[in-house]
């Protein structure tokens, strides 16, 4: 699962080594070398664009510092001969190490932070940055902005010896997964959880069990994995969201379900049908239960 190295240390303030990490993005894309995928070396990176570009520190990965900038945004770099492409981060999954590919998120939502915060949102005065913290601070009225992070709600929802899993209309990809969707403005995880659900299949659910949580930057959601189980209602499928939802039973041939980097993944691989308990495992250390109905 995509998460923090245990080798990694975050950093605010930035730090002099010969040969950094350099995590350099357009748009929502990594600059990475052609042939073989890798961050490109500091002597690939002798141009003009980058030369007058800010770096923003990231951390330490083991003893590698880590940088990050962003390109842009007057047309898309022309990097014709210098052996550099840029590459969507989803593309890199399974391909670049894993640990690198964490920092890699971190480090895209801390330069899409830098870029989308130059200016106060409030008065439009060009921001600064606060020394010894991740804000940025107008000089003019004093509004603050520190990097976003958007909470999504994500729940596998069991039914006896059965688990449902849906295909979502936007997804990127076509997999079978768990329901999710972002918390709104004044709501808890778990009112999150049982509005997404009835809204997505028409379902109510109780029980809730918190699995894990994970960073997810795209852009900058912090997924928050939950358990169910049913309580009432047939699936009836929101088709502005949802392709298709169903129950899958120890019988059933899974459907392609999402890849080892997301949460997603972990949370069906440990309930899938046949090797689910006959009731809910007693809350342990680091599990929080609610029993919250709306």
């Amino acid at each position: 699962m995509l998460k923090t190295p245990s080798s990694f240390t975050s950093l605010l303030a930035a730090q002099t080594h010969a040969a950094p990490v350099n995590f350099v993005f357009y748009g929502d894309e990594l600059l990475v070398q052609e042939l073989d995928l890798a961050l490109p070396p500091i002597e690939a990176l002798a141009w003009p664009q980058l030369r007058a570009a800010q770096f923003y520190p990231v951390g330490l990965l083991g003893d590698q510092y880590c940088q990050t900038t962003w390109l842009g945004p007057v047309g898309r770099p022309d990097l014709s001969g210098t052996g550099l492409t840029f590459r969507k981060l989803r593309s890199l999954f399974g391909v670049m190490d894993e640990a690198l590919l964490s920092v890699a998120g971190r480090a895209f939502q801390i330069s899409n932070w830098a870029r989308t915060h130059r200016f106060c949102g409030a008065c439009g005065t060009p921001t600064v940055h606060l020394a010894g913290e991740r804000c940025v601070k107008c000089p003019a009225c004093g509004f603050m902005a520190y990097p976003r992070i958007s909470p999504a709600m994500m729940v596998l929802i069991r039914r006896g010896d059965s688990i449902l899993l849906a295909r979502h209309k936007n997804s990127p990809a076509p997999f079978f997964t768990a329901l999710a969707g972002f918390v709104e403005a004044g709501e808890s995880v778990e009112e999150a959880i049982h509005r997404e659900v009835f809204e997505e299949v028409g379902l109510k659910v109780r029980n809730l069990v918190y699995f894990g949580s994970q960073p997810w930057p795209f852009p900058h959601s912090l997924m928050i994995a939950y358990t169910a189980e049913y309580d009432s209602g047939e699936i009836t499928i929101d088709e502005a969201e949802i392709a298709e939802a169903r129950w899958f039973w120890p019988d059933d041939a899974l459907p392609k379900i999402p890849f080892g980097v997301s949460i997603a993944s972990d949370l069906i691989r440990a309930h899938l049908p046949g090797t689910l308990p006959d009731t809910l495992p007693d809350t342990s250390p680091g599990q929080v239960r609610s029993t919250h109905k709306p």
